[in-house]
């Protein structure tokens, strides 16, 4: 399997980036939603509108992009499995934990919404909106620049 994986490793790598890309998005939009959300009368139209495009854009998108980012992810840590010796990588993953967590917080604050028991401000949204673009910053710069050696 190790060498199916490094023959194809290119293949592995652009599928890894496409859907760390369609994870990304999600993750920008979801808190962005929320943020109107907030702001919607609990129970109208437009906070119903809000739930299906929230459980869509979760469920459809942003799960199974998560999902395939870490599978093709392992392949090519299986594949290269020196590269978990570079300090850079270190900091990558725990931008990429830290990205899981804030992706588990975004899964149940979408749970609130739904049972329109959402107590948080469309500021509070604003404001953490910006998390995931700050570490996907980080992200980018570990794997590009490797800072730390590499």
């Amino acid at each position: 399997m190790t060498e199916f994986i490094q023959a194809h490793y290119d293949v592995f790598e652009a599928l890894h980036v496409v859907f760390v890309i369609s994870w990304m998005a999600g993750m920008l939009y979801l808190p962005r939603l929320y943020v109107y959300h907030a702001d919607a009368e609990k129970g109208s139209e437009l906070s119903e509108t809000f739930k299906i495009m929230e459980r869509k854009l979760l469920r459809v998108i942003i799960n199974p992009a998560m999902i395939f980012t870490f599978i093709f992810g392992g392949c090519m840590a299986v594949a290269a499995p020196e590269i978990f010796h570079q300090p850079w990588m270190h900091v990558k993953l725990t931008a990429v934990v830290l990205m899981t967590v804030f992706h588990i917080f975004l899964a149940r604050w979408r749970k609130d919404f739904l049972k329109d028991k959402n107590t948080r401000t469309s500021k509070f949204y604003r404001k953490v909106n910006e998390i995931p673009a700050v570490l996907m910053i980080i992200i980018v710069f570990m794997v590009i620049v490797k800072p730390f050696g590499g």
